[in-house]
Formats: structure tokens, C-alpha cells, sequence
């Protein structure tokens, strides 16, 4: 019921703005629209990988973290000297 009564409200507002703005709304209205469904569905993307690692070795668990944080301190390392030189 409450959604409903935003939804009205909205709406009441919507009227209320001039026509030669209207065009304005509808822009920030659509992709606001688009931007939730974008993140909902990475969401979703990602929620699917959800306990994956479950059955690994603590051990093997624990190379693997070690193996990521050192590919993302090179990674990071490299684009700041790039931005660096570029800049």
C-alpha cells in the first residue's frame, strides 16, 4: 500500500514540472530505471559464484588469497604508473 501512495505522489509531482522540462525527468527517470536493472542482474551474476570455494583446502584457500592480493597490488601498481605518465 505505502509503494502505491509514493507512486501516486510521484506522479502528482511529475505533473506539476513544466513541459519544456519534461524531457529532463524522463531521461532521469529511464536510466535511473536501467541502472537498477544493470545492478540487479550483477547481483545475480555474482550470487552465482556464491560458496564456490567452499570445498577448497584451507590451505590452498589461503595461497589462493595470497595469489590475489598480489596480482591486484600489480595490476593497481601498473595503472597508477601508467595514470603517472599520462598525466
Amino acid at each position: 500500500m505505502k509503494e502505491l501512495l509514493i507512486r501516486e505522489r510521484v506522479i502528482d509531482e511529475i505533473k506539476l514540472i513544466p513541459d519544456h522540462k519534461l524531457s529532463e525527468v524522463y531521461e532521469f527517470i529511464h536510466y535511473f530505471r536501467i541502472g537498477l536493472q544493470k545492478s540487479k542482474g550483477g547481483i545475480d551474476q555474482t550470487m552465482k559464484f556464491a560458496g564456490c570455494w567452499k570445498d577448497m583446502p584451507e590451505q590452498l584457500f589461503k595461497e589462493f588469497l595470497e595469489d590475489t592480493k598480489q596480482r591486484r597490488k600489480q595490476a593497481f601498481s601498473r595503472r597508477r604508473n601508467n595514470e603517472a605518465s599520462t598525466g
